[in-house]
């Protein structure tokens, strides 16, 4: 079964902690995937309902993954108008060694100066102001390909459904 993006748009969004204490092999496969490369591809909502795709950096800290955006650029627009999102791991090389991961859910700003400051501290992010979200999670997934058995193998997890495996 291949599971429709936001089929169960009634689902509450989860932090990445509670995903990791449910499915701690899965959460490893897929922090290591997002943490292999620095850059990502963020996907957010136009006011039109059109797509929007940019460079992104999602650093996971303490059970929560962020990211972050220079003052009133398009994507902050987006997130803060309709927090929806998804952001796909670097591609890398093509050669889907190490799999693909991709996370999707809603956004929330993180408007607390004090919260906003510390996160800034703990990421390394360069002075002066930016946006920052907070990703709640609706849907992980996580793809590899398995060469010996010529079969692709997608892992996806939501909130109160658990694990669901195809392999094609």
């Amino acid at each position: 079964m291949i599971v429709d993006d936001h089929d169960d748009m009634n689902a509450e969004p989860t932090s990445w902690s509670t995903f990791e204490s449910e499915q701690p092999a899965l959460a490893a496969a897929v922090s290591a995937r997002f943490q292999w490369t620095k850059h990502h591809v963020l996907a957010t909502l136009r006011s039109d309902g059109a797509p929007r795709v940019s460079g992104t950096e999602v650093p996971l800290v303490e059970g929560h993954w962020y990211l972050g955006s220079m003052p009133g650029a398009l994507k902050a627009r987006d997130l803060q108008r309709d927090g929806r999102f998804a952001v796909h791991s670097n591609p890398g090389d093509g050669s889907m060694e190490g799999g693909d991961a991709k996370l999707s859910g809603v956004a929330t700003e993180v408007l607390d100066e004090d919260e906003v400051a510390r996160i800034a501290a703990l990421i390394g992010a360069p002075p002066g102001p930016f946006h920052l979200f907070r990703l709640g999670l609706d849907l992980i997934v996580f793809s590899e390909v398995d060469q010996a058995r010529e079969v692709m193998t997608i892992t996806s997890w939501r909130p109160g459904r658990g694990v669901q495996v195809v392999e094609r």
